[in-house]
């Protein structure tokens, strides 16, 4: 598997940006690829690998101090494709997202 920064960036729509920065998927086929391959990692890999070195960048260190590792908990072991679904199931409920803010 790619590294994060590339799986993400493999995974995204296409872009003139990220085919000038050289990140873009070569292909449609690879972009879907990519795309399953998110859908398949969990969050806390994620959470556990930052796309931005926290020491370089004030916004990623204050996402990390500030994140909830309690309420993470609940869902750290969830694909990113299983919390999407979670997200867009009728009954999940706003309170339950909030709190897991």
């Amino acid at each position: 598997m790619p590294d994060l920064r590339e799986l993400f960036a493999h995974a995204n729509e296409e872009k003139s940006g990220d085919q000038l920065a050289g990140i873009a998927a070569a292909s449609e086929k690879a972009r879907v690829s990519a795309k399953h391959a998110l859908a398949d990692l969990p969050l806390s890999e994620i959470v556990a690998n930052p796309l931005i070195d926290p020491d370089q960048d004030d916004v990623s260190r204050l996402i990390l101090e500030t994140h909830d590792q309690q309420a993470f908990a609940e869902i750290r072991s969830k694909t990113v494709g299983e919390f999407r679904e979670y997200i867009l199931q009728d009954k999940t409920t706003e309170a339950e997202l909030k709190r897991l803010y």
